[in-house]
């Protein structure tokens, strides 16, 4: 089946989303920083099952085409996306989905899990923490110059916004995460976790060198009866670099 795009207005904004498949189990996919349905989940857009799922991925406010808004970074931001993707889902008519998210999403995912249970039927994330550390502002700060970042990753994100929006929002992001910092044991969302009782499996590279695998762990340990898989090869785009094996185990879990 071919891949929709489209806008719906949700919470005061017009979000843009793509769709595809027609199966009975809704799946929301939820990007990473300056992410958008279109760079960050092309393999599961046009390979995971489309019998079994209708599979939907979102461009967060201010990122991919949900332009304008410009996006911003205020202390609620993860929270401020958990609603909205949500909403979207609403929106759309999904009365029960699954959430799969990576990164900043993979928080995002973390926090509508536990704010919205009746809502999601499982989760799955990968390259996501519910806190950041001195260790994780640190990383921060090694991205924060996109002209250091890889042509590979890069290009895409260039393509999509420009040059200027592309830094401007890459800078401001990690200001904007690196606040969290300052909180109590540099708290996002970790008093939310033992709120999500929806099936979970967590998925880490084990080289991901943006997020130390501490957080996985964390995660893990905090979400009753989730499930944790380390790969070993795997860096934080996992879900691209082996989006077969990853397409494949995260099918079986949501089966």
């Amino acid at each position: 089946t071919s891949i929709t795009s489209a806008k719906i207005h949700v919470n005061g904004v017009h979000l843009h989303y793509q769709q595809t498949g027609e199966g009975s189990h809704a799946v929301l996919l939820l990007p990473g920083m300056l992410g958008s349905g279109q760079t960050d989940f092309g393999p599961q857009l046009e390979s995971m099952n489309k019998q079994l799922f209708t599979i939907v991925a979102w461009d967060p406010r201010g990122y991919g085409k949900s332009i304008p808004p410009s996006r911003d970074f205020p202390p609620d931001f993860f929270e401020r996306d958990a609603k909205d993707a949500v909403d979207l889902m609403q929106a759309l008519k999904f009365k029960k989905f699954s959430l799969l998210g990576w990164s900043d999403g993979g928080i995002t995912a973390l926090i509508a899990a536990a704010r919205y249970p009746k809502l999601i039927h499982k989760l799955v994330v990968w390259g996501a923490n519910a806190s950041v550390t001195q260790e994780d502002v640190r990383i921060y700060n090694g991205i924060r110059d996109v002209s250091k970042w890889s042509e590979k990753v890069k290009k895409p994100l260039e393509e999509l916004y420009g040059h200027k929006y592309f830094a401007e929002t890459c800078e401001a992001w990690v200001d904007g995460i690196s606040r969290f910092a300052e909180n109590s044991d540099g708290n996002i969302c970790q008093q939310l976790l033992p709120d999500i009782k929806c099936p979970t499996f967590i998925i880490h590279g084990e080289k991901d060198p943006l997020v130390p695998q501490a957080h996985a762990e964390y995660i893990h340990k905090h979400i009753k009866g989730s499930r944790l898989l380390l790969m070993p090869e795997g860096k934080h785009n996992l879900h691209l670099r082996f989006a077969k094996d990853f397409n494949r185990e995260v099918e079986n879990f949501l089966r």
